[in-house]
């Protein structure tokens, strides 16, 4: 039978530390405390959870079912924790509140001038931006890191409450001697022998490509290299190494400058939206509500239009 009541921190930060490191003397390294102090957190730990939390492995220590909802509830625990510290000290430097934005990483080229223009507007509010891929965002909001975030796909597994920000276009990129640049409605047969740069599997753009590749390679499979980052796959489409579709927002200046084209390929751009969102089981503070308001409100200014007039949808 389980008695969590009595759960300490202590046990808590025990096992999330074995089960990262993967053994207790790292856990107890990097807790400054004794293998033995360590042992004993996981002993009580289990005591109370009424039954093992731990498993031993080929590979170090793993959570059994049960220390999986505990570690579970450890990262959340975390989570409020430090936002708890963070609102704490927004309040000794004398502001009146904080909030902690999580954006994906493609958000960068826009999220920064939305939170400079709030600040200018709210300058007693504090905000914490962290900036991060899909697969970190997404973990922050489940572990409640965040009281919002920015993003072009809402997560499908938690439910949230979300709002549009405004529109999210994806073009087709070249460098500027590319054989296809400047001519107009380019068939996908065209495109079935180009090399294609792509960010890592699992991202929102590898997922919008990825769709718009079946229809492109109908049958063929079609050559795709990945690349860490947008920084990267614009790095390498200039220098001639395959084209890519990529956020128009991550390549707005290259574009501009002539040092990339887009190109104009059958269904592109292919146009998504951005939400700001939060969990639906959390309440807004009213740094966060503020945030949201203002977002919204001044949205037309942070985001440009759509590269050109169609918009395209891949289901």
């Amino acid at each position: 039978m389980s008695d969590l009541r009595g759960l300490s921190l202590r046990q808590l930060r025990a096992l999330t530390a074995t089960v990262r490191l993967g053994s207790i003397t790292a856990a107890a390294k990097a807790l400054h405390v004794t293998p033995p102090a360590i042992s004993i957190q996981l002993k009580l730990l289990s005591k109370q959870a009424g039954g093992e939390v731990l498993e031993r492995t080929a590979g170090g220590f793993e959570p059994t079912a049960l220390g999986s909802e505990v570690l579970q509830a450890a990262h959340e625990m975390e989570g409020v924790l430090d936002r708890l510290g963070d609102r704490v000290g927004a309040l000794h430097t004398g502001a009146v509140g904080l909030l902690r934005l999580g954006v994906v990483s493609t958000g960068k080229y826009f999220a920064p001038r939305i939170v400079a223009a709030f600040q200018r507007a709210h300058p007693g509010i504090v905000v914490k931006l962290v900036i991060g891929n899909r697969g970190e965002i997404l973990a922050g909001l489940r572990q409640r890191n965040f009281d919002l975030c920015i993003m072009g796909r809402p997560p499908e597994d938690l439910p949230v409450i979300r709002e549009e920000l405004g529109d999210h276009p994806h073009v087709l990129i070249a460098p500027p001697d590319h054989r296809l640049a400047g001519r107009a409605d380019i068939a996908h047969a065209e495109l079935q022998q180009e090399t294609f740069l792509a960010r890592e599997e699992g991202s929102g753009t590898r997922m919008l490509m990825s769709r718009f590749l079946d229809r492109v390679g109908g049958e063929r499979p079609v050559q795709v290299v990945d690349m860490g980052t947008n920084e990267t796959i614009k790095q390498a489409v200039m220098a001639g190494l395959g084209i890519a579709l990529i956020s128009a927002h991550t390549c707005a200046s290259e574009l501009a400058e002539g040092k990339l084209v887009a190109l104009d390929a059958r269904g592109t751009p292919i146009v998504r939206q951005w939400y700001i969102i939060h969990r639906a089981d959390h309440e807004l503070s009213v740094a966060a509500d503020r945030f949201q308001v203002f977002a919204a409100a001044h949205k037309s200014e942070h985001f440009f239009e759509a590269l050109a007039s169609g918009r395209h949808e891949v289901n």
